[in-house]
């Protein structure tokens, strides 16, 4: 009988022992969606974007491991195919161009339906929905400059050209999704000067100061919205429309469906203005981080907490 007791005694003691350590061991989460990795390319409106796309996937419950700053196109993809990162922010003619090297599309939504079909079929990634904003190349002017002479867009621009400097890099002049390029689609386009101008930075002090009349830019430039900038539109649509969307290896999305809706119902407030709104946040006097700037952003529109 004293044998009995002193077992169940000793029995009962590591099980108090247990449930003791138990409570004290560090907690191991239980709450998390998932565990994915999201990636950028290395400039500036692709940090802001992957960190929307990483703290909306947070926010609704996963682990993000963000690996941002990646390279270029290429750099980029090879991470996706490798498995290295499960998604990251891409533009659909960068996809249609680069990596499916077809021929320029002009509309929007053809131009998302063929990148979607042929990543899935030739790399087992798909696209998301597409956010409206177009970093495409592009021609700012001031909107005194333009109210003017009467410009709008790249036709009113062809037609006056001959009145006004331009201010661009040095292969603007000869490649052929350049000037050469715009004067065989609309014609004219022979500007009374070309001023040969680097960088992003320098083309806009330029036209700010008079120096210039047009710029060589891109569409979601900060510089843009920062000097409450006109881009003129591309009537014809010379250029290739680049439209940001996440690109998702299907292996993840399969395993986390709900990243679709999570990222698919926030595409549609980026636009033009926008975009151009939160770079010029971080490149322009303020130099804010981007996480802080996409951070901002959401919480105003009620999307993370």
């Amino acid at each position: 009988m004293f044998k009995s007791k002193k077992i169940f005694t000793f029995v009962f003691v590591l099980l108090i022992s247990a449930l003791i350590l138990s409570a004290c061991a560090p907690s191991q989460s239980t709450d998390s969606a998932g565990t994915v990795a999201v990636g950028s390319k290395d400039f500036t409106e692709q940090f802001i974007v992957a960190e929307m796309y990483a703290q909306l996937l947070e926010n609704e419950g996963f682990t993000v491991e963000r690996k941002l700053n990646l390279g270029g196109t290429p750099i980029a993809h090879e991470a996706m195919m490798n498995g290295d990162i499960d998604l990251y922010p891409e533009y659909t003619s960068t996809g249609l161009l680069t990596m499916l090297k077809l021929d320029p599309i002009q509309d929007a939504q053809e131009i998302y339906t063929t990148v979607k079909s042929g990543y899935e079929q030739q790399y087992k990634l798909t696209w998301l929905t597409p956010s409206p904003f177009n970093d495409t190349q592009a021609l700012a002017m001031t909107k005194e400059v333009a109210a003017q002479y009467g410009i709008q867009t790249y036709t009113d621009l062809s037609q006056k050209a001959s009145d006004l400097v331009l201010g661009g890099p040095a292969e603007f002049l000869e490649r052929e999704d350049g000037l050469k390029g715009l004067q065989q689609a609309y014609g004219g386009f022979e500007f009374k000067e070309v001023k040969q101008l680097g960088t992003g930075s320098l083309r806009y002090q330029a036209l700010m100061e008079g120096q210039v009349d047009v710029v060589v830019a891109f569409g979601t430039d900060g510089a843009i919205k920062g000097n409450d900038l006109l881009l003129l539109v591309d009537d014809l649509v010379f250029y290739p429309i680049y439209n940001v969307a996440p690109v998702i290896r299907q292996d993840t999305l399969e395993k986390y469906p709900q990243i679709e809706k999570i990222l698919n119902d926030f595409a549609p407030l980026l636009t033009d203005d926008i975009m151009s709104g939160l770079n010029w946040q971080v490149d322009g006097p303020e130099g804010k981080e981007p996480k802080d700037v996409a951070r901002a952003f959401l919480l105003e529109k009620g999307l993370v907490k």
